[in-house]
């Protein structure tokens, strides 16, 4: 099994002592966000847990307990760093603070382990294609000796997008196109590996590769570990990553982003993260008596050492 700690909230930004909890305690326990009555316990063991995925916009506080984290389990981690500012990510560290933070993780957690998400990409008035290259190209110079790859994706238009960002501009496909190839370009120049996040547009002529940015292969590379033959199932429409168990709650990310997904509304998120109980046995709230606790059947997929002997 994998477990991601990110996908629905900044855990290691704003909920790093709780997670540290738990991994102290050996489980931890996630909310149903389609039936709130439902708990699952995952333990946090790794002879069941075959990797643990981070995804952040700021690390830093959790730098200085990362190795008690990696010492123990086979990691990943993607970092978001994009081209926005305050005015779209109000809570988000600036550029260049976020590069210093990210080649701290990378010279602790080395660099195999380690994506650089530049998603999602928009345009406005303010961010157009060309500050996107420019931007692009600062970073790339800058990220390139600490990074395995780069993953980046095009904007989702969610409803509530129309209403967050209403000055965002539609991306067609021309546009798409054109914002690919450039990013395929300079990436190149900087011999970045680099590909697509949930895309069914295919960009392989840029030397972007298809989407998959949590798969067998690239998984068991960094960590060197061999997964047996699973299917890559992703979590989401035209996503081919193998398939993850999610903790922490929806609405508790108070980054503010104003094309987050994970949010329905900034203020709830930052109310949310005001109440929270480093704690806690949940991310958010406590189990109540009419809650339903079930333990997750856990499995590793990996191939074990005597096994790859024998290959």
């Amino acid at each position: 099994m994998i477990i991601n700690t990110g996908s629905r909230t900044d855990t290691v930004q704003y909920y790093t002592p709780w997670l540290l909890k738990c991994f102290e305690q050996g489980f931890v326990y996630s909310r149903n966000p389609m039936f709130p009555n439902k708990i699952t316990k995952y333990e946090l063991n790794p002879e069941v847990l075959d990797c643990i995925i981070f995804c952040s916009k700021n690390y830093e506080p959790i730098l200085p307990y990362i190795k008690t984290i990696t010492d123990k389990f086979n990691t990943y981690f993607h970092y978001t760093i994009t081209a926005y500012g305050k005015d779209i990510e109000p809570n988000v560290p600036d550029i260049d603070k976020s590069i210093e933070t990210l080649i701290q993780l990378s010279e602790i957690v080395g660099k195999q382990r380690i994506a650089w998400r530049y998603d999602p990409i928009l345009l406005t008035k303010k961010y157009t294609k060309e500050i996107h290259y420019k931007t692009f190209d600062y970073m790339a110079k800058n990220l390139s000796p600490y990074i395995d790859r780069c993953i980046f994706s095009f904007v989702e238009m969610y409803q509530k997008l129309k209403t967050n960002m209403p000055e965002i501009i539609l991306l067609n496909n021309q546009d798409k196109d054109e914002l690919a190839k450039n990013i395929g370009n300079i990436a190149q120049k900087y011999n970045i590996i680099i590909q697509t996040c949930a895309t069914s547009n295919n960009y392989e002529q840029y030397g972007i590769l298809k989407s998959g940015c949590l798969t067998a292969e690239i998984l068991g590379k960094a960590n060197n570990i061999k997964f047996k033959q699973i299917k890559h199932s992703g979590n989401r429409h035209d996503c081919n990553c193998l398939e993850c168990r999610n903790i922490g709650d929806y609405d508790t990310c108070p980054n503010g982003c104003k094309y987050c997904y994970a949010n329905q509304n900034p203020t709830i998120a930052k109310l949310n993260y005001e109440k929270h109980n480093p704690n806690s046995q949940l991310i958010l709230g406590d189990i109540n008596e009419n809650d339903e606790i079930q333990q997750s059947n856990q499995k590793s997929f990996l191939v074990k050492c005597e096994q790859i002997k024998l290959f």
